[in-house]
């Protein structure tokens, strides 16, 4: 299976990728959607690309870089906390430079994971969390045909106080 869309291509983390990871993770304009409240060191990101080596069923993760058709890499997808059992994953996606986004990257990046998770890895349903307030993550997630299923009142600290999250999710 291909892992093309119409804009994009997702491909697996290379050792040639540690300055865009420490880049990309050491954002921190990025923190508030990725959870992140320290910065990642080299050494980290290495084991990490490292660890990429085994597959979702060993390392229960997967993350892959977006990259345009001629190769220039705009954000990375993830899957996380796979349940092998239940044929489930997490979904998150980064697409980096503001100029990148609104670009429809993001939808295509997205389009070509459902599918892969679908046909290619076998799962079940796909879930997210994103911020009540973040419109641009939820409308992504929808036109791409995840449904809201749960709310978490009050759930993230931001700098204007308190934000609920939504939880939405996508059978397969």
């Amino acid at each position: 299976m291909s892992l093309e869309g119409e804009l994009t291509r997702l491909r697996a983390l290379e050792a040639e990728d540690i300055d865009l990871l420490y880049a990309w993770e050491n954002d921190p304009a990025v923190w508030g959607v990725s959870g992140t409240l320290a910065p990642f060191s080299r050494h980290t990101l290495r084991r990490f690309l490292d660890e990429q080596r085994f597959d979702l069923y060993a390392a229960r993760q997967l993350r892959l870089v977006v990259e345009t058709l001629d190769g220039r890499a705009v954000g990375l997808v993830d899957l996380f906390d796979f349940e092998p059992a239940d044929l489930r994953a997490g979904v998150g996606i980064l697409i980096h430079g503001t100029g990148d986004r609104g670009r429809g990257y993001a939808t295509d990046a997205l389009a070509v994971l459902c599918r892969y998770a679908r046909q290619t890895l076998g799962l079940h349903q796909l879930w997210c969390d994103v911020s009540a307030g973040n419109a641009a993550s939820l409308a992504l997630f929808r036109r791409a045909g995840f449904v809201a299923c749960g709310r978490k009142r009050a759930w993230r600290r931001t700098p204007d106080g308190w934000a609920d999250e939504l939880q939405l999710q996508k059978l397969l």
